[in-house]
């Protein structure tokens, strides 16, 4: 006989399928690499000098880092600068991005999400995690809403006992 009080763990027993962009997160060192040193007087990027840092600079110190290149002063800078820069990184990151950290860390997920079957969550009601111990980009949370839409009955956000709707499929007629 079921006792009255008995608690019922409506979550652990409903249908609600966890999507944890967290699962996702790739580790690894991220760096930014500023060029603003290599600017002549803070202002341009002269293509001897620039050359000279691109043979001499020690790159494997980014072996298997993610990079994000960037310069953060409003200076003349050549976009054969970021190819050269991409040229000398590549055979040692695990990734180089034109832009901020922030940058670097929504095209990580772009990657990573761009691979997931999302047909896998035909007809399934979703709740994307909210908390997590790494930060995840909005851009995340964006890409995986717009890839699950067209598959899920529904998608809410936060965790599977307090939810955000954010999609409902409407009843067929």
């Amino acid at each position: 006989m079921e006792s009255e009080n008995e608690i019922i763990n409506r979550v652990a027993n409903s249908s609600l399928i966890t999507f944890d962009l967290e699962e996702y997160y790739q580790p690894g060192e991220r760096i930014l690499l500023d060029i603003k040193y290599q600017l002549y007087q803070g202002l341009v990027l002269r293509e001897k000098d620039f050359r000279d840092f691109i043979k001499t600079h020690d790159w494997s110190f980014y072996k298997d880092k993610y990079v994000a290149v960037t310069c953060s002063e409003d200076a003349i800078v050549p976009t054969w600068a970021y190819m050269l820069l991409a040229s000398a990184l590549q055979p040692f990151v695990k990734k180089v991005v034109f832009g901020s950290l922030e940058n670097l860390e929504e095209n990580i997920y772009a990657e990573i999400l761009a691979t997931i079957d999302w047909s896998a969550f035909k007809d399934q009601k979703v709740v994307i995690k909210g908390c997590s111990k790494v930060v995840v980009p909005n851009a995340a949370y964006m890409e995986a809403t717009y890839k699950l839409k067209p598959y899920v009955s529904s998608i809410m956000f936060g965790e599977p006992c307090s939810t955000v709707p954010v999609f409902k499929r409407p009843k067929a007629v």
